[in-house]
Protein backbone atom coordinates (compact mmCIF):
# COMPACT_ATOMS: atom_id res chain seq x y z
CA UNK A 1 0.00 0.00 0.00
CA UNK A 2 1.01 3.48 -0.63
CA UNK A 3 2.60 5.10 2.48
CA UNK A 4 2.90 8.90 2.91
CA UNK A 5 5.62 10.30 4.65
CA UNK A 6 4.28 13.14 7.17
CA UNK A 7 6.09 16.71 7.18
CA UNK A 8 4.20 19.72 8.02
CA UNK A 9 5.27 22.96 6.42
CA UNK A 10 3.13 26.39 6.56
CA UNK A 11 5.91 27.42 4.15
CA UNK A 12 8.37 26.39 1.69
CA UNK A 13 11.51 27.40 2.51
CA UNK A 14 12.97 26.29 -0.53
CA UNK A 15 10.03 28.41 -1.96
CA UNK A 16 10.83 31.86 -0.31
CA UNK A 17 14.70 31.83 -1.58
CA UNK A 18 13.84 30.66 -4.65
CA UNK A 19 13.51 33.84 -7.68
CA UNK A 20 10.68 32.61 -8.77
CA UNK A 21 7.80 34.74 -7.23
CA UNK A 22 5.72 31.41 -5.39
CA UNK A 23 2.54 32.33 -3.27
CA UNK A 24 1.15 31.33 -0.40
CA UNK A 25 -1.16 29.54 -2.71
CA UNK A 26 1.21 27.72 -4.46
CA UNK A 27 2.64 25.77 -0.63
CA UNK A 28 -0.83 25.43 -0.34
CA UNK A 29 -1.37 23.17 -3.25
CA UNK A 30 2.05 22.20 -3.01
CA UNK A 31 2.71 20.86 0.42
CA UNK A 32 1.66 18.52 3.09
CA UNK A 33 -0.01 21.60 5.00
CA UNK A 34 -1.13 21.06 8.97
CA UNK A 35 -4.85 20.51 7.53
CA UNK A 36 -3.44 17.82 5.05
CA UNK A 37 -0.63 15.62 7.27
CA UNK A 38 -3.72 14.27 10.13
CA UNK A 39 -5.56 12.31 8.13
CA UNK A 40 -4.80 9.36 4.94
CA UNK A 41 -7.08 8.87 1.83
CA UNK A 42 -7.83 5.29 1.62
CA UNK A 43 -10.33 5.37 -1.52
CA UNK A 44 -12.03 7.87 -3.61
CA UNK A 45 -16.14 7.11 -5.16
CA UNK A 46 -16.29 10.03 -7.52
CA UNK A 47 -19.69 10.51 -9.22
CA UNK A 48 -20.09 12.89 -12.01
CA UNK A 49 -22.91 14.18 -14.47
CA UNK A 50 -21.97 16.31 -17.40
CA UNK A 51 -23.39 18.90 -19.13
CA UNK A 52 -21.97 18.81 -22.89
CA UNK A 53 -24.23 21.71 -24.08
CA UNK A 54 -23.67 23.84 -20.83
CA UNK A 55 -20.05 23.12 -20.37
CA UNK A 56 -20.74 21.99 -16.91
CA UNK A 57 -20.75 19.18 -14.52
CA UNK A 58 -22.58 18.18 -11.06
CA UNK A 59 -20.95 15.58 -9.07
CA UNK A 60 -20.95 13.85 -5.68
CA UNK A 61 -17.40 12.34 -4.05
CA UNK A 62 -17.11 10.38 -0.90
CA UNK A 63 -13.58 10.19 0.43
CA UNK A 64 -13.27 7.96 2.80
CA UNK A 65 -9.96 8.11 5.17
CA UNK A 66 -8.35 7.18 8.06
CA UNK A 67 -6.54 9.77 10.93
CA UNK A 68 -3.64 9.65 13.14
CA UNK A 69 -5.59 11.61 16.19
CA UNK A 70 -8.17 12.03 17.66
CA UNK A 71 -10.67 15.26 18.34
CA UNK A 72 -12.29 17.94 16.48
CA UNK A 73 -10.27 18.56 13.15
CA UNK A 74 -9.48 20.99 10.11
CA UNK A 75 -9.37 19.24 6.77
CA UNK A 76 -8.01 20.64 3.56
CA UNK A 77 -10.01 19.65 0.49
CA UNK A 78 -8.66 20.91 -2.63
CA UNK A 79 -11.17 22.26 -5.02
CA UNK A 80 -10.60 24.82 -8.43
CA UNK A 81 -13.24 27.17 -8.97
CA UNK A 82 -14.91 28.29 -11.26
CA UNK A 83 -16.50 24.89 -9.66
CA UNK A 84 -18.39 25.23 -6.48
CA UNK A 85 -19.26 23.24 -3.52
CA UNK A 86 -22.31 22.79 -2.28
CA UNK A 87 -22.23 20.97 0.64
CA UNK A 88 -20.42 18.18 2.70
CA UNK A 89 -21.45 15.58 4.91
CA UNK A 90 -19.56 13.92 7.38
CA UNK A 91 -21.69 11.37 9.81
CA UNK A 92 -24.64 12.04 7.48
CA UNK A 93 -24.41 15.29 8.76
CA UNK A 94 -23.99 18.67 7.14
CA UNK A 95 -20.97 20.03 8.66
CA UNK A 96 -19.19 23.67 7.76
CA UNK A 97 -16.59 24.74 5.37
CA UNK A 98 -14.62 27.60 3.74
CA UNK A 99 -13.02 28.54 0.71
CA UNK A 100 -9.60 30.47 2.27
CA UNK A 101 -7.70 30.90 -1.01
CA UNK A 102 -8.57 30.15 -4.68
CA UNK A 103 -8.27 26.36 -5.07
CA UNK A 104 -8.57 25.46 -0.86
CA UNK A 105 -11.64 24.88 1.96
CA UNK A 106 -11.29 24.13 5.17
CA UNK A 107 -13.83 21.63 6.42
CA UNK A 108 -14.74 21.79 10.07
CA UNK A 109 -15.24 18.17 11.30
CA UNK A 110 -16.12 17.13 14.88
CA UNK A 111 -14.94 13.47 16.81
CA UNK A 112 -12.73 12.37 13.48
CA UNK A 113 -11.33 9.73 15.71
CA UNK A 114 -8.48 7.54 15.97
CA UNK A 115 -10.05 4.61 16.38
CA UNK A 116 -13.04 5.26 13.62
CA UNK A 117 -16.00 3.52 12.85
CA UNK A 118 -16.70 1.22 10.25
CA UNK A 119 -17.83 1.63 7.31
CA UNK A 120 -19.61 -1.71 5.46
CA UNK A 121 -17.32 -2.15 2.70
CA UNK A 122 -13.85 -2.21 5.04
CA UNK A 123 -15.26 -4.41 7.76
CA UNK A 124 -15.00 -7.11 6.44
CA UNK A 125 -11.21 -6.40 5.62
CA UNK A 126 -10.65 -4.89 9.33
CA UNK A 127 -10.54 -1.15 8.10
CA UNK A 128 -11.59 1.50 10.14
CA UNK A 129 -12.43 4.37 8.63
CA UNK A 130 -13.86 7.61 8.57
CA UNK A 131 -16.06 9.08 5.44
CA UNK A 132 -16.85 12.55 4.03
CA UNK A 133 -19.01 13.67 1.01
CA UNK A 134 -18.83 16.55 -0.76
CA UNK A 135 -21.64 17.99 -3.03
CA UNK A 136 -20.41 20.30 -6.22
CA UNK A 137 -21.52 21.58 -9.28
CA UNK A 138 -20.49 24.46 -11.98
CA UNK A 139 -18.48 25.13 -15.02
CA UNK A 140 -14.71 23.90 -15.16
CA UNK A 141 -12.07 24.90 -16.39
CA UNK A 142 -11.50 23.63 -19.99
CA UNK A 143 -8.40 22.22 -21.36
CA UNK A 144 -7.41 24.19 -24.83
CA UNK A 145 -4.82 22.38 -25.93
CA UNK A 146 -5.05 19.17 -24.02
CA UNK A 147 -2.99 17.22 -22.60
CA UNK A 148 -0.37 20.70 -22.36
CA UNK A 149 -3.10 22.29 -20.37
CA UNK A 150 -5.02 20.75 -18.15
CA UNK A 151 -9.09 20.80 -18.04
CA UNK A 152 -12.09 19.15 -19.12
CA UNK A 153 -12.31 18.37 -22.45
CA UNK A 154 -15.53 19.31 -24.35
CA UNK A 155 -14.50 18.20 -27.80
CA UNK A 156 -16.22 16.53 -30.83
CA UNK A 157 -14.81 13.40 -32.49
CA UNK A 158 -14.83 13.53 -37.06
CA UNK A 159 -18.48 12.54 -37.03
CA UNK A 160 -19.17 15.61 -34.72
CA UNK A 161 -20.61 13.59 -31.86
CA UNK A 162 -19.73 14.49 -28.29
CA UNK A 163 -16.57 13.10 -27.11
CA UNK A 164 -15.18 14.29 -23.90
CA UNK A 165 -12.36 13.73 -21.07
CA UNK A 166 -10.09 14.96 -18.59
CA UNK A 167 -6.72 16.46 -18.86
CA UNK A 168 -4.92 17.27 -15.68
CA UNK A 169 -1.55 16.39 -14.94
CA UNK A 170 0.14 19.08 -13.02
CA UNK A 171 -2.72 20.83 -12.83
CA UNK A 172 -4.17 18.69 -10.55
CA UNK A 173 -6.99 16.57 -10.39
CA UNK A 174 -8.78 19.04 -8.29
CA UNK A 175 -9.71 20.79 -11.65
CA UNK A 176 -13.05 18.56 -12.25
CA UNK A 177 -13.44 16.75 -8.46
CA UNK A 178 -12.55 17.52 -4.74
CA UNK A 179 -10.07 15.75 -3.30
CA UNK A 180 -6.87 15.48 -1.26
CA UNK A 181 -4.51 17.32 -4.32
CA UNK A 182 -1.07 15.73 -4.04
CA UNK A 183 0.75 13.24 -5.37
CA UNK A 184 2.01 11.45 -1.78
CA UNK A 185 -1.23 10.31 -1.03
CA UNK A 186 -2.70 8.14 -2.53
CA UNK A 187 -6.76 6.07 -2.41
CA UNK A 188 -4.87 2.81 -0.57
CA UNK A 189 -7.85 1.09 -1.30
CA UNK A 190 -8.44 2.16 -4.85
CA UNK A 191 -11.41 4.33 -6.24
CA UNK A 192 -14.59 4.23 -8.13
CA UNK A 193 -15.80 6.83 -10.72
CA UNK A 194 -19.59 6.97 -11.83
CA UNK A 195 -20.05 8.83 -14.97
CA UNK A 196 -24.03 9.85 -15.95
CA UNK A 197 -24.44 10.78 -19.69
CA UNK A 198 -26.76 10.60 -22.56
CA UNK A 199 -27.70 6.89 -23.38
CA UNK A 200 -26.26 7.69 -27.03
CA UNK A 201 -22.89 7.40 -25.61
CA UNK A 202 -20.70 5.15 -23.68
CA UNK A 203 -18.34 5.64 -20.62
CA UNK A 204 -14.99 4.24 -19.80
CA UNK A 205 -12.71 5.12 -16.84
CA UNK A 206 -10.14 3.40 -15.02
CA UNK A 207 -10.06 -0.25 -13.88
CA UNK A 208 -13.22 -2.31 -14.58
CA UNK A 209 -16.59 -1.97 -15.66
CA UNK A 210 -18.88 -2.83 -12.38
CA UNK A 211 -21.82 -1.83 -13.86
CA UNK A 212 -23.75 0.07 -16.31
CA UNK A 213 -27.59 0.30 -16.40
CA UNK A 214 -30.01 2.52 -18.97
CA UNK A 215 -31.79 5.19 -16.69
CA UNK A 216 -35.54 6.07 -17.53
CA UNK A 217 -34.59 10.03 -18.55
CA UNK A 218 -32.47 8.99 -21.89
CA UNK A 219 -29.16 8.87 -19.50
CA UNK A 220 -27.22 5.91 -18.39
CA UNK A 221 -24.77 5.16 -15.97
CA UNK A 222 -21.46 3.51 -16.04
CA UNK A 223 -19.81 2.79 -13.10
CA UNK A 224 -15.90 2.11 -13.22
CA UNK A 225 -13.39 0.91 -10.73
CA UNK A 226 -9.93 0.37 -9.82
CA UNK A 227 -8.68 -1.86 -7.29
CA UNK A 228 -5.09 -1.20 -6.39
CA UNK A 229 -3.70 2.45 -5.99
CA UNK A 230 -4.15 5.36 -7.78
CA UNK A 231 -2.79 8.73 -8.46
CA UNK A 232 -5.99 11.39 -8.56
CA UNK A 233 -4.74 12.99 -11.46
CA UNK A 234 -5.12 9.32 -13.18
CA UNK A 235 -8.54 9.47 -12.41
CA UNK A 236 -10.41 10.02 -15.35
CA UNK A 237 -13.25 9.64 -17.79
CA UNK A 238 -13.89 9.04 -21.46
CA UNK A 239 -17.27 9.66 -22.76
CA UNK A 240 -18.00 8.76 -26.40
CA UNK A 241 -19.29 6.76 -29.43
CA UNK A 242 -17.48 3.38 -27.79
CA UNK A 243 -16.47 0.37 -29.32
CA UNK A 244 -14.72 -2.58 -27.25
CA UNK A 245 -12.65 -5.62 -28.20
CA UNK A 246 -10.18 -7.36 -26.04
CA UNK A 247 -7.52 -9.88 -25.96
CA UNK A 248 -5.04 -11.43 -23.17
CA UNK A 249 -1.60 -11.21 -22.72
CA UNK A 250 -0.36 -14.19 -21.00
CA UNK A 251 2.70 -12.44 -18.89
CA UNK A 252 4.58 -13.20 -15.82
CA UNK A 253 1.90 -12.91 -13.17
CA UNK A 254 -0.37 -15.08 -15.34
CA UNK A 255 -3.40 -13.88 -17.95
CA UNK A 256 -3.64 -10.13 -17.91
CA UNK A 257 -6.68 -8.86 -19.73
CA UNK A 258 -6.06 -6.28 -22.37
CA UNK A 259 -9.30 -4.04 -23.54
CA UNK A 260 -9.53 -1.05 -26.02
CA UNK A 261 -12.12 1.44 -26.17
CA UNK A 262 -12.45 3.32 -29.34
CA UNK A 263 -14.32 5.27 -31.44
CA UNK A 264 -16.35 2.78 -33.56
CA UNK A 265 -14.84 4.13 -36.95
CA UNK A 266 -11.77 3.73 -35.60
CA UNK A 267 -11.95 -0.05 -34.63
CA UNK A 268 -10.30 -1.59 -37.98
CA UNK A 269 -7.97 0.69 -37.48
CA UNK A 270 -7.07 -0.25 -33.68
CA UNK A 271 -7.22 -3.56 -34.55
CA UNK A 272 -4.47 -3.31 -36.72
CA UNK A 273 -2.13 -0.70 -34.45
CA UNK A 274 -2.57 -2.16 -31.04
CA UNK A 275 -1.16 -5.25 -32.22
CA UNK A 276 2.17 -3.48 -30.88
CA UNK A 277 1.06 -3.52 -27.19
CA UNK A 278 1.79 -7.65 -26.79
CA UNK A 279 5.77 -6.83 -27.80
CA UNK A 280 6.02 -4.04 -25.87
CA UNK A 281 4.22 -5.33 -22.66
CA UNK A 282 6.74 -8.43 -22.86
CA UNK A 283 9.50 -6.24 -23.22
CA UNK A 284 8.71 -4.25 -20.25
CA UNK A 285 7.97 -6.96 -17.99
CA UNK A 286 11.16 -8.33 -18.66
CA UNK A 287 13.21 -5.07 -17.99
CA UNK A 288 10.76 -3.83 -15.15
CA UNK A 289 9.32 -6.62 -14.02
CA UNK A 290 5.22 -7.56 -13.99
CA UNK A 291 3.02 -5.21 -14.94
CA UNK A 292 1.90 -4.03 -11.75
CA UNK A 293 -2.57 -3.78 -11.92
CA UNK A 294 -3.05 -7.10 -13.18
CA UNK A 295 -6.36 -7.14 -10.83
CA UNK A 296 -7.23 -3.65 -12.90
CA UNK A 297 -6.66 -5.29 -16.12
CA UNK A 298 -4.53 -3.12 -19.24
CA UNK A 299 -6.82 -0.23 -21.55
CA UNK A 300 -5.64 1.60 -24.34
CA UNK A 301 -8.67 4.05 -24.75
CA UNK A 302 -9.44 6.84 -27.45
CA UNK A 303 -8.83 10.48 -26.34
CA UNK A 304 -9.34 13.51 -27.88
CA UNK A 305 -5.71 14.65 -27.48
CA UNK A 306 -2.70 12.91 -27.70
CA UNK A 307 -2.01 10.70 -25.01
CA UNK A 308 -1.39 10.20 -21.20
CA UNK A 309 -0.04 7.54 -18.61
CA UNK A 310 -4.11 7.49 -16.82
CA UNK A 311 -3.47 4.02 -15.03
CA UNK A 312 -4.98 0.89 -16.42
CA UNK A 313 -6.47 3.11 -18.80
CA UNK A 314 -3.95 5.15 -21.24
CA UNK A 315 -5.10 7.76 -23.23
CA UNK A 316 -4.04 7.13 -27.23
CA UNK A 317 -4.83 9.69 -29.51
CA UNK A 318 -1.81 9.65 -31.72
CA UNK A 319 -3.55 9.06 -35.11
CA UNK A 320 -3.23 5.33 -35.69
CA UNK A 321 0.51 5.83 -36.46
CA UNK A 322 4.44 5.13 -35.60
CA UNK A 323 6.67 7.91 -34.50
CA UNK A 324 5.20 10.93 -32.62
CA UNK A 325 2.17 12.05 -34.60
CA UNK A 326 4.35 10.79 -37.33
CA UNK A 327 7.51 12.50 -36.65
CA UNK A 328 10.92 10.59 -34.49
CA UNK A 329 12.16 12.21 -31.68
CA UNK A 330 15.52 11.05 -32.16
CA UNK A 331 15.51 12.15 -35.95
CA UNK A 332 17.67 7.93 -36.42
CA UNK A 333 14.55 6.63 -37.95
CA UNK A 334 14.04 4.02 -35.10
CA UNK A 335 11.35 6.05 -33.96
CA UNK A 336 9.60 5.35 -36.74
CA UNK A 337 9.37 1.86 -36.15
CA UNK A 338 6.98 1.87 -33.60
CA UNK A 339 4.19 3.98 -31.91
CA UNK A 340 5.68 6.17 -29.77
CA UNK A 341 2.03 7.01 -27.82
CA UNK A 342 1.28 3.21 -27.37
CA UNK A 343 5.06 2.44 -25.94
CA UNK A 344 5.65 5.68 -23.76
CA UNK A 345 2.39 6.24 -22.02
CA UNK A 346 2.08 2.25 -20.88
CA UNK A 347 5.82 2.87 -20.23
CA UNK A 348 4.43 5.20 -16.99
CA UNK A 349 2.18 2.05 -15.89
CA UNK A 350 5.49 1.27 -13.94
CA UNK A 351 7.58 4.79 -13.45
CA UNK A 352 4.66 7.10 -12.72
CA UNK A 353 1.85 4.61 -11.68
CA UNK A 354 3.57 2.01 -10.00
CA UNK A 355 5.88 4.26 -8.56
CA UNK A 356 4.96 7.50 -7.95
CA UNK A 357 7.16 10.92 -6.85
CA UNK A 358 5.68 12.72 -3.74
CA UNK A 359 6.53 15.98 -5.29
CA UNK A 360 6.10 16.72 -8.51
CA UNK A 361 9.36 18.47 -8.76
CA UNK A 362 11.14 15.04 -9.19
CA UNK A 363 8.98 14.04 -12.29
CA UNK A 364 12.35 12.92 -13.70
CA UNK A 365 11.14 9.47 -12.03
CA UNK A 366 8.05 9.36 -14.31
CA UNK A 367 9.55 10.87 -17.47
CA UNK A 368 13.44 10.18 -17.37
CA UNK A 369 13.02 6.22 -16.80
CA UNK A 370 9.98 6.18 -18.96
CA UNK A 371 11.34 8.07 -22.07
CA UNK A 372 14.37 5.26 -21.05
CA UNK A 373 11.71 2.74 -22.03
CA UNK A 374 12.09 3.64 -25.28
CA UNK A 375 15.38 3.06 -26.19
CA UNK A 376 14.98 -0.61 -23.70
CA UNK A 377 11.78 -0.84 -26.76
CA UNK A 378 13.65 -0.13 -29.26
CA UNK A 379 16.71 -2.24 -28.19
CA UNK A 380 14.59 -5.34 -27.62
CA UNK A 381 13.39 -5.03 -31.15
CA UNK A 382 16.11 -4.35 -33.31
CA UNK A 383 19.01 -4.78 -30.93
CA UNK A 384 21.81 -2.89 -28.57
CA UNK A 385 23.08 -0.75 -31.11
CA UNK A 386 19.65 0.86 -32.63
CA UNK A 387 18.91 1.39 -28.51
CA UNK A 388 21.97 3.26 -28.39
CA UNK A 389 21.65 5.17 -31.44
CA UNK A 390 18.30 6.01 -30.44
CA UNK A 391 19.06 7.30 -26.96
CA UNK A 392 21.65 9.27 -28.78
CA UNK A 393 19.66 10.77 -31.26
CA UNK A 394 17.24 12.15 -28.02
CA UNK A 395 20.10 14.13 -27.14
CA UNK A 396 18.93 17.26 -29.45
CA UNK A 397 16.30 17.72 -27.34
CA UNK A 398 17.96 18.64 -24.55
CA UNK A 399 17.83 22.29 -23.38
CA UNK A 400 20.10 22.69 -20.21
CA UNK A 401 18.30 25.84 -19.30
CA UNK A 402 17.02 24.55 -15.67
CA UNK A 403 17.74 21.86 -13.44
CA UNK A 404 15.64 19.25 -13.69
CA UNK A 405 14.72 18.96 -10.04
CA UNK A 406 12.91 22.45 -9.16
CA UNK A 407 12.01 23.40 -5.76
CA UNK A 408 9.69 21.30 -3.65
CA UNK A 409 6.61 22.10 -1.63
CA UNK A 410 5.08 24.68 -4.19
CA UNK A 411 3.50 22.22 -6.94
CA UNK A 412 6.27 23.18 -9.47
CA UNK A 413 7.89 20.90 -11.63
CA UNK A 414 10.59 21.73 -14.05
CA UNK A 415 9.34 23.39 -17.13
CA UNK A 416 12.04 22.11 -19.63
CA UNK A 417 11.97 18.32 -21.50
CA UNK A 418 15.25 17.73 -19.71
CA UNK A 419 13.30 15.45 -17.28
CA UNK A 420 12.83 13.17 -20.27
CA UNK A 421 15.75 13.47 -22.59
CA UNK A 422 18.37 14.09 -20.02
CA UNK A 423 17.21 11.99 -17.45
CA UNK A 424 17.07 9.19 -20.02
CA UNK A 425 20.55 9.96 -20.74
CA UNK A 426 22.01 10.40 -17.11
CA UNK A 427 20.20 6.19 -16.91
CA UNK A 428 22.10 5.48 -20.14
CA UNK A 429 24.85 6.71 -18.32
CA UNK A 430 24.58 4.49 -15.64
CA UNK A 431 23.68 1.44 -17.12
CA UNK A 432 27.05 2.06 -19.28
CA UNK A 433 29.53 2.78 -15.66
CA UNK A 434 27.36 -0.31 -14.18
CA UNK A 435 28.68 -2.69 -17.22
CA UNK A 436 26.14 -5.46 -16.56
CA UNK A 437 22.94 -5.42 -18.46
CA UNK A 438 21.62 -8.55 -15.86
CA UNK A 439 22.67 -5.85 -12.55
CA UNK A 440 21.16 -3.20 -14.65
CA UNK A 441 17.78 -5.49 -15.37
CA UNK A 442 17.58 -6.34 -11.65
CA UNK A 443 17.74 -2.59 -10.72
CA UNK A 444 15.01 -1.75 -12.69
CA UNK A 445 12.83 -4.85 -11.82
CA UNK A 446 14.32 -4.22 -7.65
CA UNK A 447 13.19 -0.30 -8.10
CA UNK A 448 9.28 -1.81 -9.18
CA UNK A 449 9.31 -4.41 -6.34
CA UNK A 450 10.66 -2.62 -3.81
CA UNK A 451 8.47 0.86 -4.07
CA UNK A 452 5.60 -1.35 -5.39
CA UNK A 453 2.14 1.13 -5.40
CA UNK A 454 4.37 3.74 -3.62
CA UNK A 455 5.42 6.95 -3.63
CA UNK A 456 9.25 8.23 -3.78
CA UNK A 457 11.56 10.85 -3.51
CA UNK A 458 14.51 11.38 -5.57
CA UNK A 459 16.41 10.17 -2.63
CA UNK A 460 15.21 6.99 -2.13
CA UNK A 461 15.51 6.17 -5.81
CA UNK A 462 19.33 7.53 -5.70
CA UNK A 463 19.93 5.34 -2.59
CA UNK A 464 18.54 2.12 -3.87
CA UNK A 465 20.54 2.16 -7.36
CA UNK A 466 23.80 3.29 -5.35
CA UNK A 467 23.14 0.20 -2.87
CA UNK A 468 22.35 -2.22 -5.54
CA UNK A 469 25.29 -1.29 -8.32
CA UNK A 470 27.57 -0.87 -5.64
CA UNK A 471 29.03 2.50 -7.02
CA UNK A 472 28.53 5.50 -5.87
CA UNK A 473 26.31 7.72 -8.08
CA UNK A 474 26.19 10.34 -6.15
CA UNK A 475 27.79 13.00 -7.90
CA UNK A 476 26.65 11.75 -11.25
CA UNK A 477 23.13 11.92 -9.55
CA UNK A 478 24.02 16.18 -8.57
CA UNK A 479 25.47 16.77 -12.14
CA UNK A 480 22.43 15.81 -14.09
CA UNK A 481 19.45 16.11 -11.75
CA UNK A 482 20.79 19.35 -10.16
CA UNK A 483 23.12 21.17 -12.11
CA UNK A 484 23.12 21.84 -15.91
CA UNK A 485 27.05 22.08 -17.06
CA UNK A 486 27.80 19.50 -19.03
CA UNK A 487 30.99 17.37 -18.46
CA UNK A 488 33.65 18.09 -20.35
CA UNK A 489 36.63 15.15 -20.78
CA UNK A 490 39.67 16.81 -21.86
CA UNK A 491 42.66 14.75 -22.56
CA UNK A 492 46.33 15.10 -24.13
CA UNK A 493 48.72 12.90 -25.54
CA UNK A 494 52.52 12.31 -24.33
CA UNK A 495 54.96 13.17 -27.12
CA UNK A 496 55.38 9.08 -28.15
CA UNK A 497 51.38 8.69 -28.01
CA UNK A 498 52.36 5.55 -25.55
CA UNK A 499 49.98 7.61 -22.49
CA UNK A 500 47.25 9.79 -21.84
CA UNK A 501 46.32 12.08 -19.45
CA UNK A 502 41.98 13.19 -18.82
CA UNK A 503 40.36 14.44 -16.04
CA UNK A 504 36.95 16.37 -15.69
CA UNK A 505 35.64 19.69 -16.18
CA UNK A 506 33.13 22.10 -16.59
CA UNK A 507 31.41 19.87 -13.85
CA UNK A 508 30.43 20.68 -10.29
CA UNK A 509 32.70 20.28 -7.25
CA UNK A 510 34.01 16.87 -6.52
CA UNK A 511 32.15 15.13 -10.04
CA UNK A 512 34.08 11.85 -9.99
CA UNK A 513 32.25 9.89 -12.84
CA UNK A 514 33.77 6.94 -13.95
CA UNK A 515 34.00 5.46 -17.82
CA UNK A 516 34.09 1.86 -19.00
CA UNK A 517 35.86 1.66 -22.27
CA UNK A 518 35.41 -1.61 -24.62
CA UNK A 519 36.77 -2.60 -27.78
CA UNK A 520 35.14 -3.26 -30.74
CA UNK A 521 38.17 -5.54 -32.00
CA UNK A 522 38.47 -7.85 -29.05
CA UNK A 523 36.87 -8.22 -25.40
CA UNK A 524 39.61 -5.74 -23.62
CA UNK A 525 37.53 -2.96 -21.45
CA UNK A 526 39.08 -0.62 -18.72
CA UNK A 527 37.25 1.40 -16.27
CA UNK A 528 38.74 5.22 -15.66
CA UNK A 529 38.05 6.52 -12.09
CA UNK A 530 37.94 10.20 -13.30
CA UNK A 531 38.00 13.26 -11.25
CA UNK A 532 39.12 16.50 -11.40
CA UNK A 533 42.72 15.78 -10.70
CA UNK A 534 44.47 14.69 -14.22
CA UNK A 535 44.91 10.83 -14.27
CA UNK A 536 47.00 8.99 -16.83
CA UNK A 537 46.19 5.69 -18.80
CA UNK A 538 48.65 3.27 -21.09
CA UNK A 539 45.29 2.29 -22.88
CA UNK A 540 45.38 4.08 -25.82
CA UNK A 541 43.56 1.75 -27.82
CA UNK A 542 40.17 1.97 -25.87
CA UNK A 543 40.24 5.87 -25.94
CA UNK A 544 37.47 5.84 -28.24
CA UNK A 545 36.48 9.61 -28.51
CA UNK A 546 33.25 9.15 -30.69
CA UNK A 547 32.30 6.04 -28.77
CA UNK A 548 32.71 7.43 -25.37
CA UNK A 549 30.74 10.63 -26.31
CA UNK A 550 27.69 8.53 -27.57
CA UNK A 551 27.49 6.26 -24.72
CA UNK A 552 27.80 9.26 -21.78
CA UNK A 553 26.07 12.65 -22.45
CA UNK A 554 29.42 14.76 -21.89
CA UNK A 555 31.74 16.96 -24.58
CA UNK A 556 35.30 15.89 -25.05
CA UNK A 557 38.05 17.84 -26.52
CA UNK A 558 41.67 17.38 -26.83
CA UNK A 559 44.01 20.34 -24.75
CA UNK A 560 47.65 21.45 -24.87
CA UNK A 561 50.07 19.23 -22.53
CA UNK A 562 49.06 20.32 -18.63
CA UNK A 563 52.60 22.25 -17.81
Amino acid sequence: MKKLVMFVCSLSIFALSHAQPFTYADTLRGSITPERAWWDVLRYDIEVKPDYQNKTIEGVTTIIFQTHCSGSKIMQVDLQPPLIIDSIQFYNKNVSFRNIDSNVYHVYLKNAEKKNYFIDNYRRQGFMANAITIYYHGKPTEAIKPPWDGGFVWAKDSLGRPWMSVACQGLGASVWYPCKDHQSDEPDMGASLTIIIPDTLIAVGNGRLASSKKNTDSTATYKWEVKNPINNYNIIPYIGKYVNFSDTLHGENGILDLNYWVLDYNLEKAKNEFQQVKPMLHCFEHWFGPYPFYEDGYKLVDAPYLGMEHQSAVAYGNGYQNGYHGTDLSSTGWGMKWDFIIVHESGHEWFGNNITTKDIADMWVHEGFTNYSETLYTEWLFGKQAGNEYNYGIRKNIENKNPIISPYGVNRESESTDKYYKAANMIHIIRHIIDDDEKFRNILRGLNKTFYHATVTTKQIEDYITQKSGINFSKVFDQYLRDTLIPQLQYYYTPDKKKIFYHWANCIKDFNMPLVLHSDIDSKSSRLSISEKWKSTEQITLFDTARIEKNYYITIKEVAPND
